[in-house]
């Protein structure tokens, strides 16, 4: 799963979640926007904060009612908890698990 920021000098930069069935992995990609446009647009969204330009907090629940409503794999919830899990393991997970920390990668050109 991908959280993308795009946009660029005359859009309006958007926040959207996409490649929704790929629960392996989760990462924000950044379109033709700087880290402040970015951080906006993630608060306004309410899918997440900036920790710092390579990292960022996503919103777990925000993430997850932002995709699952658009999910076509029949097990994706499953999947689902099984990414959260994992995540958690890894360190990743807050401890009231409300935010997934994830990096954050150059999406430009993509």
């Amino acid at each position: 799963m991908i959280v993308e920021v795009i946009g660029g000098a005359e859009e309006r930069p958007e926040a959207r979640v996409v490649d929704i069935d790929d629960l392996g992995r989760l990462h924000l990609a950044l379109g033709e926007v700087t880290d402040e446009e970015a951080a906006e647009v993630l608060e306004r969204a309410g899918l997440g904060r900036f920790h710092d330009s390579e990292t960022v907090y996503l919103d777990t629940a925000a993430l997850r009612a932002a995709a699952e409503p658009r999910a076509t794999a029949p097990d994706w919830a499953t999947r689902w908890d099984a990414m959260v899990a994992k995540a958690r393991a890894q360190g990743w997970l807050s401890a009231d698990g409300a935010n997934l920390q994830v990096h954050v990668e150059s999406a430009a050109g993509a």
